[in-house]
């Protein structure tokens, strides 16, 4: 027997793996998913003509299950049942599985049945879109695709219209400017990202307003999948009443300059006019 035979790898305990595949640049595959999916016993995925590229370029060959989560029962079933004995990794297209991608289903009915499930961190493009377009990110929602019908769009931005966060949806390009618009209608204010082609060659994030935005993409129809952004609300002054409601109430506990200094860390309005203020307000 050859010295230079190679060990065969260690076996995956059996369950269910959650790997995360390139959004466009194969170059952003980890090294921990290449290792899942060299010792899996194999493949479920949305497509498997689009999963078998992947595979190619990895030198890999696995046998692929096609899976999502409109999947029959009984096909979800056989294939948690197949994870007592085996290894199968989930893939999407591009990114992160369940993340506007199929796997919520699966993944209750494994843990329902003690089967063990690993998630693996890796691309994503909703993270990849925020972190581009600069947009605020200490607090962010996803909210996944917006409805295609105008009326159930506009009910699902008006929910949202109150929340303090960063939106980010994902788009097609047909739907986009459709999207754009209704945004403007309902949140004329905010601040708009378009994230599109990200980790590919022509990668591009435009920001601006609804109807800028609209007015570049109707000249400039895009293609692919999109990242769509809206920044949170924006932080309006309170008026002289609110400022002069507030004072009052920070006398009723608090010496004239603890009030003001108060007001001010609150609002971002000046001290020194609070305080002259608050004074007039104790003379009364």
């Amino acid at each position: 027997m050859s010295n230079d035979a190679q060990p065969l790898p260690d076996r995956l305990t059996p369950g269910l793996y959650l790997v995360a595949t390139p959004i466009g640049n194969l170059g952003d595959i980890t090294l921990r998913a290449v290792d899942i999916l060299s010792r899996c016993d194999g493949v479920a995925c949305e497509d498997t003509r689009v999963t078998g590229k992947l595979l190619k370029h990895l030198g890999l060959s696995k046998p692929m299950w096609r899976y999502d989560d409109h999947s029959e029962n009984r096909d979800r079933q056989r294939l948690v049942d197949s994870m007592r004995t085996r290894a199968v990794a989930l893939v999407s297209d591009a990114g992160t599985p369940m993340i506007s991608d199929p796997g919520f289903r699966l993944v209750n009915d494994c843990r329902a049945e003690n089967i063990p499930v690993t998630s693996l961190p890796g691309a994503c493009a909703a993270v990849v879109g925020l972190t581009l377009s600069g947009l605020p990110n200490d607090r962010f929602l996803f909210a996944g695709f917006l409805p295609t019908k105008e009326k159930a769009r506009r009910v699902t931005l008006e929910e949202l219209t109150a929340t303090d966060a960063t939106l980010i949806f994902y788009e097609t390009g047909p739907r986009l400017v459709k999207s754009l618009k209704a945004i403007g209608e309902v949140m004329p204010e905010r601040e708009i990202a378009v994230a599109r082609e990200l980790t590919k060659i022509h990668e591009e994030c435009r920001r601006g307003l609804s109807d800028g935005l609209m007015a570049y993409y109707d000249t400039h129809p895009p293609k692919g999948e999109i990242v769509l952004l809206v920044g949170p609300p924006q932080e309006h002054a309170p008026s002289d009443a609110d400022a002069e409601a507030m004072l009052r109430e920070a006398l009723q506990t608090m010496k004239t300059s603890q009030a003001a200094a108060h007001v001010s860390k609150a609002t971002g309005l000046d001290r020194k006019s609070l305080y002259t203020r608050a004074m007039r307000i104790k003379s009364e």
